[in-house]
């Protein structure tokens, strides 16, 4: 018995280990139950998904700081096989290098943040977590007309913002400029259809157009842009068929097609109520008749 305590009890390699089960459990109840008492404080969700995710990374550092302490002692005899293996592994784990390089990127580089609606690695969505090697997004589009989720949860790799642009559609300036064109027919009274798209574009995006200005004065002060034109505007070309007038004007990235309803709306009971003065035009086809033949029989 006694031979089995000194061989086991007292041997360095399980006292060691013994040490980093207990440390590890001892930081994570810490961990565990800070989170739990702070969490439950803050009421915005945004704020608490990071305290949340900070929490784990603070659990993260303090493990590998407890582990290299432990072990300090032998690490100077395996600097040079850690160095070898190192090389290999860096080799066939470089998707994954790129990756959790890609998620320092994102944290640091304010490429997007949870909640953002982004387009990366070709997917268009909401972010709903950042992880260390992959970013989790509830997918818009697809088979979905307009920016409604389709319900697919897609998880691309952070290494995709080295590889390919990423799209914020609600990062320092939450706002997108959309415009809708109306086809009207030529002889219409064009003045009134003027004055109609931009008093009805006034009437819905007029308010949101007044709070983008403030967003964009500060996009200013930060980086080198011009002024930008964000109330409504009315635009004409002529082409073969009809005049079409474009309405362009600016609308917050999660209402554009609710948006786009409520203009069309407005529009078509605004043309109705002109007493024709305002028609609406549409493609017609003329179907060009066939010529007739005259066939003379005579009898021999």
């Amino acid at each position: 018995m006694q031979e089995f305590i000194e061989k086991y009890l007292f041997d360095p390699t399980i006292g060691k280990l013994v040490t980093i089960f207990l440390g590890v459990g001892i930081i994570w109840i810490i961990v565990k139950a800070i989170q739990r008492k702070v969490l439950g404080r803050i009421k915005d969700n945004d704020n608490r998904y990071k305290a949340k995710k900070f929490g784990g990374f603070i659990g993260f550092i303090l493990t590998v700081l407890l582990i290299t302490i432990v072990y300090s002692d032998k690490l100077g005899g395996l600097t040079v096989a850690f160095g070898v293996a190192g090389a290999g592994i860096a080799f066939a784990l470089q998707e994954v290098i790129a990756s959790f390089a890609g998620w320092l990127a994102i944290m640091f580089g304010n490429f997007y943040k949870s909640g953002d609606r982004v387009e990366l690695g070709g997917i268009k969505g909401d972010v709903m977590d950042i992880g260390v090697l992959r970013t989790t997004i509830m997918e818009t589009g697809n088979w979905v007309d307009g920016d409604l989720y389709n319900g697919r949860i897609v998880l691309v790799a952070n290494s995709f913002v080295f590889k390919e642009p990423v799209y914020n559609y609600s990062g320092d300036f939450p706002f997108l400029w959309d415009e809708i064109k109306i086809p009207v027919q030529f002889g219409s009274d064009y003045q009134k259809a003027n004055e109609m798209l931009l008093q009805i574009g006034n009437e819905v995006a007029g308010s949101i157009s007044d709070e983008s200005i403030k967003k964009w004065k500060i996009l200013q002060n930060i980086y080198r842009l011009e002024d930008a034109q964000t109330k409504p505007m009315v635009s004409l070309i002529a082409n073969d068929n009809w005049v079409e007038f474009t309405l362009r004007y600016i609308v917050d990235y999660k209402r554009r097609r609710t948006t786009k309803t409520d203009l069309f709306t407005r529009i078509l009971k605004a043309v109705e109520a002109s007493e024709g003065k305002i028609k609406l035009a549409s493609a017609t086809f003329h179907l060009v008749e066939a010529p007739e033949f005259k066939i003379n029989i005579k009898d021999n």
